[in-house]
């Protein structure tokens, strides 16, 4: 929303544009069912950009692409590879924002219609209260979304009402660009359709008007619920809602409430994909069994979000840092809440998410697997589990789809893939489909929910996952003189290498990765009282060791060894992972010196600071983790309500929030067989008070 408690002042959030690609806005309204996919020219098949590469095992297929990616923007590629890339993307499913009417004429309002502004989010209540005045009126906006369902309510409280305040809600069609969820351009592509009010069930007086939405394959109910509302039709895809008289002292006020469901069986998935952000699923329903009853629906939504959210604040971990004289401590701290806050909302669904969540669209609105451990490992860590879970178990409705990837490429098990929608498709990339870091984020984020609740239930549930991605990580490891190695052909998590994609080997965190991951699945088989697999043993204790040069760990195995951009991956291989038969403490601690002493910064992104803090924090060295996760730099930029900024076109980033969150976590909690003191990854002078966190790897 903005200032408006809104989305009134579109133009006012922008999003940068990346070269001549379309701008967006941040004002967008998306589900986790939302997804939509513009019919194609004609079939599109990955087949098409399939391409043999060379291995030690011979010639591999890869989805590459024609075209390539510079400057994270697509130059030259195919109509097919265009399509395949951006369908299905996530959905806006309507702008609602104040308008203004003047002789029967309809106007958005321009920001500098409003002044007066002051909007405070409480954090407790889960509601936003936005004061402004328009044309000189005062306006009071009450904001909050239900807890265990897709409902927005809104109550304003205005003179203004009277005098040509109203409020639009504008239909897109979808969009496969960047940022923007939403195509204004396209009116005959879609249709909006509202149907005859009827008396709303349960709340005596207030009425419900459907609007009936279809987009291609995509079909949404939209239902406005409301008392003494004027419900219009004004244009093709835009309503038009306004108080049907003046409240009782002359003071207009609208109360209503939206509210949007999947309907149909095309693109917009409702099945397995919907929960409600910060609520475990045993949670839900609280709201439906006498929060609000005989309240208006903004007073009932209202409710609901005002008994959630202090249960989520209530359970889980917690973090008290306002003791230490550190002024630092209090920007941490803040960072630490708000991050809490946003991850609930936007990174706790049903399926893995988009880098900037329910915001805005991102790489053309899909969601990225090697991202997913940012966004969601510290649920577990802070004791939130169950809202890890739901997006967890989506890897299961994609492992036969996996499992294809990897048969075709010579493997077992599963091959999880990058880039992806709902349904668990590949993209064409240069990049994504050769990185492989992904691979082992399963079983870590699975190992987290056993360890916050190590029962027999968690192992079986996620046994499959689990195994399978073992079974590829071992089959992808090939024998040598050497030992056990890894590629070619690779893309490390530092991607500044991708130019040299049919070269590259061993990565120094992959190679950790790779042992922690295999050992970690051997040892849930003995949990179940399974057999060991040999070939698993047999990779995890034969693997080459890192490259270190003059003291260091490399990034890779072959020239040009480490190049200075991007993340600096080789840090995780102890710091979000444990120690590792591969890896030397010392060395490590060079290496971490190295880093700091000499990185391009701009090019780094928000989850390697938290990446620098956690290594600091297991080398026993806590002023390092606080320096490095407030590091003054450009892309560790925390704005006031909270989201970690990287660049213009990218002005959230939920993995910055994610990672300093584990962070803090394993700083606070400490580790297996760590340090014997209290918040080992903080300076002995800091004044830590925490309670419920889970005591990391």
């Amino acid at each position: 929303m903005d200032l408006t408690g809104l989305q009134s002042l579109p133009g006012s959030y922008p999003v940068g544009a990346r070269g001549d690609l379309p701008p967006g806005t941040l004002l967008g309204t998306q589900a986790q069912w939302g997804w939509h996919s513009v019919p194609p020219e004609q079939p599109y098949e990955l087949a098409g950009s399939t391409v043999l590469y060379d291995s030690p095992r011979g010639p591999v297929p890869y989805v590459d692409m024609v075209g390539d990616i510079v400057n994270d923007r697509e130059t030259d590629t195919s109509r097919a590879e265009t399509w395949l890339r951006a369908n299905a993307h996530r959905l806006d499913l309507g702008r609602i924002g104040f308008r203004w009417v003047t002789d029967g004429n309809e106007h958005p309002l321009e920001e500098a219609d409003v002044t007066d502004t002051e909007q405070t989010l409480d954090l407790w209540a889960g509601v936003v209260t936005s004061l402004f005045a328009v044309a000189g009126l005062p306006v009071k906006v009450t904001t909050a979304c239900h807890p265990d369902r897709d409902e927005l309510a809104v109550r304003v409280e205005s003179p203004a009402l009277g005098a040509g305040l109203v409020v639009g809600i504008d239909f897109p069609y979808g969009s496969e660009a960047w940022h923007d969820a939403a195509d204004w351009d396209s009116p005959a592509a879609h249709t909006t359709v509202l149907g005859e009010p009827t008396s709303s069930a349960g709340h005596e007086g207030a009425d419900a008007w459907p609007v009936h939405r279809e987009l291609d394959n995509s079909r949404y109910l939209m239902v406005i619920n409301g008392q003494n509302l004027a419900v219009e039709h004004t244009g093709q895809h835009h309503l038009r809602i306004a108080p049907a008289s003046d409240g009782p002292d002359g003071t207009g006020i609208l109360d209503f409430s939206v509210s949007f469901t999947p309907s149909g069986d095309g693109d917009c998935i409702a099945r397995g994909t919907h929960r409600p952000a910060g609520v475990a699923p045993e949670a839900s329903g609280h709201a439906m069994t006498g929060h609000g009853v005989g309240l208006s629906p903004s007073g009932r939504v209202t409710a609901a979000a005002a008994a959630h959210w202090p249960q989520f604040w209530s359970a889980g971990g917690a973090i008290e840092l306002n003791a230490t004289k550190d002024p630092r401590a209090q920007e941490l701290e803040r960072r630490i809440v708000l991050s809490q806050y946003l991850t609930a909302i936007n990174s706790s669904g049903s399926l893995p998410p988009q880098e900037t969540g329910l915001v805005c669209n991102s790489w053309r609105g899909r969601f990225h697997l090697e991202m997913h451990w940012w966004h969601a490992a510290h649920f577990a860590l802070w004791d939130r589990s169950e809202l890890l879970l739901p997006s967890l178990r989506w890897y299961s409705t994609v492992l036969e789809t996996s499992r294809r990837t990897a048969k075709a490429q010579g493997f077992d098990g599963v091959r999880w893939p990058k880039q992806v929608g709902p349904d668990g498709r590949e993209s064409p990339s240069p990049i994504g489909t050769f990185l492989i870091w992904q691979q082992p984020h399963p079983i870590y984020l699975a190992e987290l929910v056993y360890r916050a609740n190590p029962s027999r239930d968690v192992l079986e549930e996620f046994a499959e996952i689990v195994f399978e991605s073992a079974a590829f990580m071992a089959s992808f490891a090939h024998p040598t003189p050497r030992g056990f190695e890894l590629g070619p052909p690779l893309i490390p998590a530092q991607e500044s290498y991708g130019s040299i994609r049919t070269n590259v080997t061993n990565p120094t965190f992959e190679l950790a990765y790779w042992q922690w991951g295999l050992r970690t699945a051997a040892l849930w088989r003995a949990r179940l009282g399974l057999g060991p697999v040999e070939e698993w043993s047999e990779v995890s204790e034969g693997l080459v060791r890192p490259r270190v040069l003059n003291g260091v760990y490399a990034a890779i195995d072959v020239e040009p060894f480490t190049i200075r951009t991007d993340h600096p991956s080789m840090l995780c291989a102890l710091g979000v992972l444990p120690q590792t038969g591969l890896v030397d403490p010392a060395i490590m601690r060079a290496t971490l010196n190295d880093v700091l002493d000499d990185w391009d910064w701009g090019s780094t992104w928000g989850w390697d600071y938290p990446v620098m803090a956690m290594t600091a924090a297991r080398l026993e060295d806590p002023e390092a983790a606080v320096d490095a996760l407030l590091l003054d730099a450009g892309k560790n930029t925390f704005l006031v309500n909270g989201h970690n900024r990287q660049t213009d076109s990218l002005p959230l980033y939920l993995p910055g929030n994610g990672g300093l969150l584990a962070a803090v976590a394993l700083m606070a909690a400490g580790w297996d067989n760590g340090p014997d003191r209290h918040a080992p990854g903080f300076p002995a002078d800091w004044t830590v008070a925490w309670e419920g966190l889970v005591r990391a790897p």
